[in-house]
């Protein structure tokens, strides 16, 4: 079954995010969802046809990682935008983050300077599924340096797309407006 793009139209209005910013971003994660689609149709297709021997299978199935997650994180991270306050220092993830970091403080001291690292990627707080621990980890592409076992909680995009419209090259700066923005109940909702 294809999957379809979602509809994040109600960000646009949100501070620090203009809505040619937006309106491109979103651009960009409809041409995932667009791409994802195709791979696994052409992927079916070959193994009807029993070509998955060939070099063409082996490529477009590595290729459908980077689209599949393309999508998945693009959703994860607009999903965990569109919030106004602060988190719920009573709430279950924020427990979890003073019990894995010491205190909130420390744990956004983290988040921001995963965020801020040269190179284009995400900054991902993830859940381990297996101790319950949070942990702050960078993902460089789509596809690869995921923590097994993990759920991503709360999702920063710091490829170019997501900020030099408005910001240049002050990351930084995208990085306060983001964390102004955030929706703690949605990265709330993904704790296990």
């Amino acid at each position: 079954m294809p999957y379809a793009a979602k509809d994040y139209g109600k960000l646009i209005g949100m501070e620090g995010f203009s809505e040619t910013l937006l309106k491109n971003h979103f651009t960009l994660y409809q041409g995932y969802v667009t791409n994802t689609n195709k791979l696994m149709e052409t992927l079916g297709q070959m193994l009807k046809e029993g070509k998955t021997a060939t070099p063409e299978f082996a490529e477009l199935k590595r290729r459908f990682g980077w689209e599949f997650n393309g999508m998945r994180l693009h959703e994860y991270y607009f999903e965990n935008l569109g919030g106004k306050g602060a988190i719920d220092k009573g709430g279950k993830l924020f427990k979890k983050i003073v019990e894995s970091f010491g205190t909130y403080e420390e744990w956004e001291k983290d988040f921001r300077g995963v965020g801020t690292m040269r190179g284009i990627g995400w900054a991902i707080l993830y859940q381990d599924s297996v101790s319950g621990a949070l942990c702050n980890c960078w993902i460089n592409e789509h596809d690869g340096g995921h923590l097994a076992g993990c759920y991503p909680l709360l999702i920063l995009d710091v490829f170019e797309h997501a900020f030099m419209i408005d910001y240049g090259l002050k990351r930084p700066d995208y990085i306060a407006a983001f964390f102004k923005n955030i929706d703690w109940k949605a990265a709330e909702g993904r704790l296990k």
